[in-house]
């Protein structure tokens, strides 16, 4: 188990971003809902659709340039079955595109709990007389609140599956400190399971130097950005809060290695409501989208 797929798909396309896809109904044009309406009504099956028509049109205009995308789990579970099977259509569009995908869920729990979640994300489930993937996605967020019961399970069947994960370390909201910096001893809490990252991936290291346990960190505090860097060497960061929540590329250049390795940043609304920006009334949604990730590309590559 390894980021190496992702790293590759970086350098391919010599882009370190990732496109979120968190869709709510006001991101999507007007003209793929009133078409989803007018056929399914005003219901949940229609908000399904009209969002997994909406993705589509989002990796097809990103796919050649960028490596990977980051749908949020929360924004499909809100539209019920019907945004599961969104999501589930839309993880499919884009393995079939080649990219990589990271679901983000930030789930855990501890146990057989714990293993539950890691087989219905990055594992196989046991049926009556075979075993299939629920979710085949290639990363998953996952949150360390429990300590190594709730991170084992993920680790093991990562292992089994070839797989990965992103690690909350220090996240881009405005009241992250209210506990990630509280002091613990002469550190603080951020840098403590920051530490154990680190020491979790230490016997999985790949030839990139960097081990499958990844951090999220927030491009929003680009100091705690390069420090952690330099207490992470072998953890390979998501970087989320480029763009609509304040980070910029300057902020997040401390996250990169001296090879400019390390980290991929993510870019949600941004990119998806691209067209919305440029005043466009969403014909043209994926040539909007192209052009803001091309923008997000030369912008964070200018800088490292």
């Amino acid at each position: 188990m390894s980021f190496e797929p992702l790293i590759s798909k970086i350098r391919e396309k010599n882009n370190p971003t990732v496109m979120g896809l968190d869709p709510i109904l006001d991101y999507v044009p007007n003209y793929i809902k009133e078409k989803a309406v007018k056929e399914y009504g005003d219901t949940f099956k229609a908000a399904g659709e009209a969002i997994f028509e909406f993705n589509k049109g989002l990796i097809d205009a990103a796919a050649e340039l960028v490596p990977a995308v980051k749908p949020q789990s929360a924004f499909y579970e809100m539209y019920g079955i019907e945004g599961l099977i969104a999501l589930e259509r839309t993880i499919e569009y884009a393995k079939a595109a080649g990219l990589y995908v990271i679901l983000d869920v930030k789930r855990n729990d501890i146990g057989n709990t714990a293993e539950a979640y890691a087989k219905a994300f990055i594992g196989e489930t046991k049926l009556f007389n075979s075993t299939a993937k629920a979710t085949p996605v290639d990363c998953v967020t996952v949150n360390p609140y429990l300590g190594i019961d709730g991170i084992k399970p993920f680790i093991d069947i990562a292992a089994e599956n070839d797989k990965s994960m992103f690690i909350l370390v220090k996240t881009s909201n405005k009241s992250s400190g209210d506990f990630q910096d509280l002091s613990i001893g002469d550190t603080t809490l951020y840098r403590t399971v920051g530490a154990k990252v680190e020491q979790w991936g230490a016997p999985y290291i790949s030839e990139s130097g960097y081990s499958p346990c990844g951090a999220v960190v927030g491009a929003t505090y680009p100091a705690q950005l390069t420090e952690l860097r330099a207490a992470m060497p072998h953890t390979f960061f998501l970087i989320p809060g480029y763009g609509a929540q304040g980070g910029a590329a300057n902020d997040i250049v401390g996250a990169f290695d001296k090879n400019k390795n390390g980290a991929i940043v993510n870019s949600s609304r941004a990119l998806m409501c691209a067209y919305q920006k440029a005043g466009d009334d969403g014909t043209n949604f994926k040539a909007c989208t192209r052009d803001a990730v091309i923008a997000m590309r030369d912008d964070i590559n200018s800088v490292l």
